[in-house]
């Protein structure tokens, strides 16, 4: 069985790096409680990996969101990858796919309007840094295509990526050239060529069903590449009942009393895990109560 990882490789002249993720037990966790028809799933997954790709550019201890929106099948696709490679995803539908409607224009774009975002979100205990936000509109014909249109407007460095999903298992490779550094030898373009020459060979299967060892030697085989690290990927979700009973809060007592007073309680169910919250009509009223000065708390 695969490990769920993401290795850092760098060509032997430090022309250009090698990312390549695996993840598989993480990704049948994931879809859990998400919308099981194929070629959504196969969205869902194909951004889960990118996710994992696009996080080993994580300079801070925040996270990352990769966001497909549109107006046709699928209203919104999520995934937030965090610093340590921890992730969740979720996708929300405006109704189930007709079987003629496949891939990312037909079930995102068809009105046009679709768009992808990057947010660099910053850490939790920080937040009075802003997070960052990156768009781009969904030109291309899949996930790594719209990626490598958005690096090749914000961050300007030539990126090739190849993705590929299935039920079981995700794959992804990632080659991008480096910049020029001071005092250092401009990066060979002969060397990059042939490396992105070696990854066009790569098929879906080949990222699917190899190790990460065994792929890397069967492209670079001739070209020698420097192994930097390899990290764990796992599945997490942050859900809680205090951050539900925060969100509750927000909309403010008035609407919370009439949400109450229709249905009896508040459900609320996290969307990217599955776990329910359940607050009563007393649970309802705590979230607004106020201890006056002399008053003790109470314990729950």
């Amino acid at each position: 069985m695969r490990a769920d990882c993401l290795s850092k490789f760098l060509l032997h002249d430090r022309s250009a790096r090698v990312l390549c993720t695996q993840v598989d037990q993480t990704w049948q966790r994931a879809q859990q409680n998400q919308p099981q028809s194929p070629c959504v799933r196969q969205l869902l997954g194909e951004l889960v990996a990118a996710a994992t790709l696009l996080s080993a550019n994580l300079k801070h201890d925040g996270s990352l969101l990769l966001q497909l929106q549109g107006n046709g099948v699928v209203k919104l696709i999520v995934v937030e990858c965090r610093h340590d490679l921890s992730l969740r995803a979720t996708i929300r539908l405006n109704r189930e796919p007709k079987p003629d409607e496949m891939g990312l224009q037909a079930l995102l774009n068809a009105d046009g309007q679709g768009r992808f975002s990057v947010i660099l979100a910053p850490p939790k205990d920080k937040p009075q840094r802003q997070p960052y936000q990156g768009i781009v509109p969904l030109r291309a014909d899949s996930v790594a295509g719209v990626l490598q249109d958005y690096m090749a407007q914000s961050e300007q460095l030539e990126t090739r990526i190849w993705l590929a999903a299935d039920a079981s298992e995700l794959g992804g490779l990632m080659l991008q050239r480096m910049p020029a550094q001071d005092n250092m030898p401009s990066p060979e373009s002969d060397t990059w060529a042939q490396a992105q020459a070696l990854c066009e060979t790569v098929t879906s299967e080949d990222l699917l069903s190899l190790d990460q060892d065994t792929l890397l030697h069967r492209l670079f085989w001739e070209m020698p590449v420097i192994s930097l690290q390899t990290l764990p990927i796992q599945w997490r979700c942050d859900c809680s009942r205090e951050r539900v009973a925060g969100m509750l809060r927000s909309l403010g007592q008035t609407e919370v009393d009439d949400i109450v007073r229709e249905q009896g309680c508040i459900e609320v169910t996290c969307e990217f895990c599955g776990s329910p919250y359940l607050f009563d009509r007393v649970d309802a009223a705590a979230l607004f109560e106020t201890l006056a000065p002399q008053e003790s708390p109470r314990l729950h």
